[in-house]
């Protein structure tokens, strides 16, 4: 296997007497579309917030490319290259498309761009590889759920990260925007960077992603190819809800 440029040990979290997620490891794989999936309420975004630096864990470490993470901010975290997107789209509504993908570059990228012009000249390439550019002067209030889910992305690939972390990206789209967004994605991994997305949907993830993790009540239950993982009997009686015999 390649080699990893994020982990997570002993990776735990409690909310009073819950706990969310329980002693996970976790290795994502350089260069690599690293899928997290489960039935509702498995502990998957409590996880991706754990190895985003978004919330602390109770208990163990994240590394990324032998690097310790836990005790950082997430902006500290995007600066070393790790940047996550978010499940509920989160635009700065009022201000343009191409000024929220600049302040993407300009906060996220290091070295940062040599002033406004530069940061924009970046987010203008970001918004035409995400397929929005011609929407760069429109308010970002004004896209649709697709838009401002790539505008999220966008966002995200302007601050150069060497990780992008993605939660649902596709939720709430129809089959053409789902397939676009999936193109999208390919080509973000085809430029080098590494993907680790939380997803329901297991269409896309059996054909998009390289290595999954399933997680049930917070433990990990399988890891590995996608077709193994997803023909794994516990795996199918977690979303089933029932036991699977062969």
């Amino acid at each position: 296997m390649s080699d990893v440029i994020l982990s997570g040990r002993g990776l735990t979290k409690r909310f009073g007497g819950l706990v969310a997620v329980r002693e996970v490891d976790i290795d994502v794989p350089r260069g690599e579309i690293f899928g997290l999936i489960g039935p509702n309420g498995a502990g998957k975004s409590t996880l991706f917030r754990l190895v985003a630096g978004i919330m602390a864990p109770s208990a163990g470490t994240v590394m990324f490319d032998g690097h310790p993470l836990t005790k950082k901010s997430p902006a500290a975290i995007c600066v070393d290259g790790v940047v996550a997107t978010h499940q509920i789209v989160r635009p700065f509504r009022t201000m343009s498309v191409l000024d929220n993908v600049t302040i993407g570059a300009f906060f996220g990228r290091r070295p940062q761009p040599k002033g406004r012009e530069h940061a924009r000249a970046i987010a203008t390439e970001v918004l035409e590889r995400c397929g929005i550019a011609d929407r760069a002067q429109k308010p970002a209030r004004e896209l649709n759920l697709a838009g401002q889910k790539r505008l999220e992305i966008a966002r995200a690939l302007a601050t150069d990260p060497k990780v992008i972390l993605l939660d649902e990206v596709l939720a709430g789209l129809n089959p053409t925007e789902t397939d676009r967004t999936l193109d999208l994605i390919r080509s973000i991994r085809a430029g080098g960077t590494t993907i680790v997305m939380v997803e329901h949907n297991l269409r896309a993830v059996r054909g998009l992603c390289s290595h999954l993790m399933v997680l049930v009540e917070g433990r990990k239950v399988a890891e590995g190819l996608p077709d193994a993982v997803l023909a794994d009997p516990t795996v199918i009686a977690a979303y089933l809800g029932t036991s699977v015999h062969a």
